[in-house]
């Protein structure tokens, strides 16, 4: 298949060769077209999708159990969350990071 942003892609605005760039937006890495003289901006159709994937997870709220496990304690990921990690990440180490990032707040780290 191909990628329609290896065509010459013009801007509707001003007629102009759009040129390649890269938007950053929530950590994510989009591809995007931009053009120069009017600012007019094309993200890539499957990253844009992917972004809003991950803002309608992040908008959810998961009500998982902690469970004792041995002398540890454990929480229940969910499905849909690590199965976008897997989407995003080429290789998926099923190691996490985990510290405190506030008092009553824990941060998850899946690199």
């Amino acid at each position: 298949m191909v990628d329609i942003f290896e065509n010459t892609i013009l801007c509707k605005k001003c007629n102009m060769k759009m040129k390649p760039a890269r938007l950053i937006r929530n950590g994510f890495d989009m591809r995007a077209l931009l053009c120069d003289k009017c600012g007019n901006r094309i993200i890539h159709p499957s990253d844009e999708q992917e972004y809003n994937h991950f803002l309608n997870l992040k908008s959810k709220t998961f009500k998982v159990k902690l469970r004792l496990v041995g002398n540890s304690y454990a929480v229940s990921i969910p499905k849909e969350i690590v199965e976008f990690m897997k989407e995003q990440e080429k290789i998926f180490d099923d190691m996490v990071n985990l510290c405190f990032e506030d008092v009553k707040k824990l941060k998850l780290m899946f690199n």
